[in-house]
């Protein structure tokens, strides 16, 4: 029988072109349909090629994340420290810069395995809230991120091809999601 359960590891400089096609992949899947096909393809092409990528994973600042089910990559995360806007105004704030997962796994708990360990990720470096930037127009993106406690804050763009978007932005503050899971 496979196993079900999703295992999470640490992305390394060798899973530049694992990334750059997971990566593609899923940011199609979430977003091909509401997009004109040639601001998808401009950006899928800047951001998920194994040079970006590399280049992202060489970067001190970043952490990647791969989640894997039955042998396969079916998820990531990457988490970012850097400035946060102005809105974000917990303590001392990480960004999770992308959660994506495949839509073959949607369902069976990828999303929520990467979810804890990003945020166990955040608490053990010492930052007290993670913060990201949502599309307005996924409305399952946002139920998510509001299970995990993170509520909105402010806004900012997001540029797709020559398309300027809306973003929300959420924020958690890590000791009340303690609270909120039951932690304390």
């Amino acid at each position: 029988m496979p196993d079900e359960t999703p295992t999470i590891r640490h992305a390394t400089g060798h899973d530049a072109t694992l990334l750059a096609d997971l990566g593609a992949r899923t940011f199609y899947e979430a977003f091909a349909k509401d997009n004109k096909p040639e601001d998808i393809d401009r950006y899928i092409v800047g951001a998920f090629n194994p040079e970006q990528i590399a280049s992202e994973l060489a970067d001190p600042r970043s952490t990647f994340l791969i989640a894997r089910m039955n042998g396969q990559a079916v998820g990531y995360a990457k988490l970012r420290a850097g400035e946060a806007p102005a809105c974000v105004d917990g303590p001392r704030p990480i960004e999770l810069e992308r959660i994506y997962v495949d839509q073959k796994a949607y369902g069976r708990g990828v999303g929520a395995a990467l979810m804890r360990v990003c945020l166990d990720e955040a608490r053990q470096a010492r930052y007290g809230a993670v913060w990201l930037g949502v599309w307005e127009r996924n409305d399952r993106a946002q139920a998510f991120y509001r299970k995990w406690g993170f509520r909105a804050v402010g806004a900012k763009t997001f540029t797709v091809g020559d398309d300027v978007q809306n973003d929300r932005v959420m924020m958690v503050v890590l000791s009340a999601l303690f609270f909120v899971l039951g932690f304390f």
